[in-house]
């Protein structure tokens, strides 16, 4: 019984963003700016809590190694990934500027910063937005259905129409492959 359940759960919100012609746009739009910044020498880092951030490393490394073919490598880095930084800068400064401090180090105009957020409200994740709107960072929000307090952060708001934590983030692996691969293909054909 929830073995079924939860795959049909999983489909049908996959269907929701299938029938979604807004968001499929802003998925199209997203991966043009990656391509732009890739080949403009720019980088993309992301950020996420739990769950999204191992979708932000998973992500990141699709990019920074590979997804379906060989080819160089693209600069894409997860922000939490260094355990001695996360845990010095959440011990001296609090947790919710563990993001915000990389971005402001590792950032610059004209690179992206991709946001998970499964709800859109996490104070670490906003700071980081934040941080990267300053420095003239495009900010990419990928959340679930109201985007919650990030969506006024974000230049593309990619907003799974779910409110089911699992089932966001599905779909943001998902939309995730989807861009690694529009990427890759409009880059390396």
């Amino acid at each position: 019984m929830i073995i079924e359940k939860s795959i049909r759960a999983s489909i049908a919100v996959k269907e929701a963003v299938l029938a979604d012609p807004v968001l499929l746009e802003k998925i199209g739009q997203t991966a043009d700016l990656l391509v732009r910044v890739f080949r403009q020498g720019g980088k993309v880092l992301f950020c996420g809590n739990g769950g999204s951030a191992a979708d932000a490393q998973h992500l990141a490394a699709e990019l920074s190694g590979r997804f379906y073919t060989d080819r160089p490598p693209l600069y894409a880095e997860a922000l939490h990934v260094n355990t001695s930084y996360l845990t010095a800068v959440a011990n001296d400064y609090g947790y919710d500027h563990v993001f915000s401090r990389m971005v402001e180090a590792a950032g610059r105009r004209g690179d992206v910063l991709v946001a998970i957020s499964t709800s859109g409200n996490s104070p670490g994740i906003l700071r980081a937005a934040e941080k990267a709107a300053e420095l003239g960072m495009q900010v990419i929000g990928l959340t679930g259905a109201t985007g919650g307090q990030l969506a006024a952060a974000c230049d593309l708001l990619l907003n799974v129409p779910s409110t089911d934590t699992p089932r966001i983030q599905e779909s943001h692996i998902l939309i995730g492959h989807i861009l690694c691969e529009i990427v890759e293909k409009s880059l390396f054909a």
